[in-house]
């Protein structure tokens, strides 16, 4: 029986799962800086006169916030397209 079939089938299913855990990640994100973005309007609306000081805050930590979206955006790609050829190379 030829065992390189069955792992290669089972390298790419890992990549697939992987690569749909690593997406996941932008979830994350997206419910921080929605909670950001809403407690700056909120004070905003509550102190208009601290608006700008407010706002640079709130897209600092946006901005950072994001960039754990992007990671496991770019992990995701990386297991979609690199890794299959990389683990086929590996198995022969």
């Amino acid at each position: 029986m030829d065992f390189t079939v069955l792992a290669k089938g089972i390298a790419l299913a890992g990549c697939a799962i992987g690569a749909g855990l690593a997406l996941i990640a932008g979830i994350g994100p997206g419910i921080g800086e929605g909670n950001a973005v809403a407690k700056a309007l909120e004070a905003i609306g509550r102190q208009p006169e601290c608006k700008g000081d407010v706002q640079s805050t709130m897209i600092l930590g946006v901005a950072l916030a994001e960039t754990t979206g992007i990671y496991g955006f770019v992990t995701g790609l990386l297991l979609i397209f690199v890794a299959p050829g990389m683990f086929m190379n590996f198995l022969g």
